[in-house]
């Protein structure tokens, strides 16, 4: 017997609210998914990558049972905060399906437009993701997706969106905010979030 799929996760990106999940939201909603969110405070840049890591933890522990396997979304900057949720605070534990939207796994230069904590923590080669990237092999414990676009102007070069573990499906999406808008983009989270169902 097919056992259903398993509530989602939608963790947002700096300077939005997860309002910016209202499309994909309602696509996965559409096709059967329990699909959760909520909006990381603040979501400024000025409290570091791994304090907002830590609202991941308080959510979920108030919101599923603690045998509850999740799936996550990440995007954006919101990637980092769930991979700093998976790799460090215990979420590899509960956590099947990882996919991250855009994620500045590498860095992008346009953290170097704010002298903000976050943004330090985004800049290529950063002492932050140095650490985090040091033990990246933990993401093979889960599904972890990566989903990017070279067409991304927020994450530049886009291609810092790739790393070596997991599955990297690139997609001819147009503008990092359409990652999460274009048909293209809802379909390819849909297609993660089914993998092995």
């Amino acid at each position: 017997m097919q056992k259903p799929p398993n509530p989602v996760l939608l963790v947002h990106g700096i300077f939005i609210k997860s309002k910016v999940f209202n499309r994909l939201h309602a696509y996965l909603t559409q096709h059967h998914w329990q699909v959760h969110r909520f909006d990381l405070n603040p979501a400024n840049a000025t409290l570091g990558i791994e304090r907002l890591a830590s609202q991941i933890v308080e959510y979920v522990d108030r919101t599923f049972p603690p045998d509850q396997k999740i799936d996550l979304v990440g995007l954006s900057m919101g990637g980092l905060v769930s991979r700093y949720y998976v790799q460090r605070l215990g979420g590899i534990d509960r956590v099947e399906r990882f996919i991250t939207i855009s994620s500045p796994h590498n860095g992008t230069w346009m953290a170097y437009a704010l002298p903000l904590k976050a943004c330090f923590q985004m800049r290529p080669g950063s002492p932050f993701l140095q650490d985090l990237n040091q033990d990246i092999e933990v993401l093979n414990q889960v599904q972890f997706t990566s989903l990017w676009t070279p067409y991304d102007f927020i994450i530049v070069p886009g291609s810092s969106s790739q790393v070596a573990v997991g599955e990297q499906i690139r997609l001819s999406v147009v503008a990092h905010a359409m990652m999460v808008r274009h048909p293209v983009a809802l379909k390819a989270v849909a297609n993660a979030l089914q993998s092995n169902l």
